[in-house]
């Protein structure tokens, strides 16, 4: 096998891994689609994809990134989460990555509800926070994918034409 040939796989390794990264909050999913993207340009020599598509996609990826976080955010704030209730979702969103696929949406839920618990010892303001944060991170999913599927057709439109 042509040492290029291996780069395009390990391109396209590394943009699958990327894309299963949008949802699956341990791994760093548009960065690692970028960075298999980037790959695959360089073992092309940048024929196919030069670097202003590069630049545009590295955009989009930093995009990614900013909505990831506001998306956690406002979802949280809207409804007056803590700090101990964001900690929580973010313990509750790892924990659930070993209950896959239920512990991926029941935990940062979870995790939201028990931090806001620990804070204001109220169930119901408890579970608008859990509920809430939980939203945010959905709403940053979708939208991830959605910035994923949009780099993957910019890419491509760019290697074929």
């Amino acid at each position: 096998m042509d040492l290029t040939n291996v780069f395009y796989v390990l391109a396209g390794l590394l943009i699958l891994v990327g894309i299963a990264g949008t949802v699956l909050p341990a791994l760093p999913g548009l960065p690692l689609v970028f960075a298999g993207m980037v790959l695959a340009a360089w073992a092309g020599d940048f024929q196919q994809v030069g670097w202003i598509m590069l630049t545009v996609l590295g955009l989009l990826t930093l995009l990614s990134i900013g909505v990831d976080f506001l998306a956690t955010a406002m979802g949280a704030k809207r409804v007056g989460a803590s700090k101990l209730a964001l900690v929580g979702a973010v313990v509750g969103t790892f924990a659930g990555l070993f209950f896959a696929p239920i512990g991926l949406l029941a935990g940062p839920f979870l995790g939201a509800l028990v931090g806001e618990l620990i804070h204001s010892r109220q169930l119901g303001q408890a579970t608008k926070v859990g509920f809430g944060t939980w939203v945010g991170i959905v709403i940053g999913t979708v939208l991830k994918l959605g910035l994923a599927f949009a780099m993957v057709a910019l890419f491509v439109a760019a290697w074929i034409f």
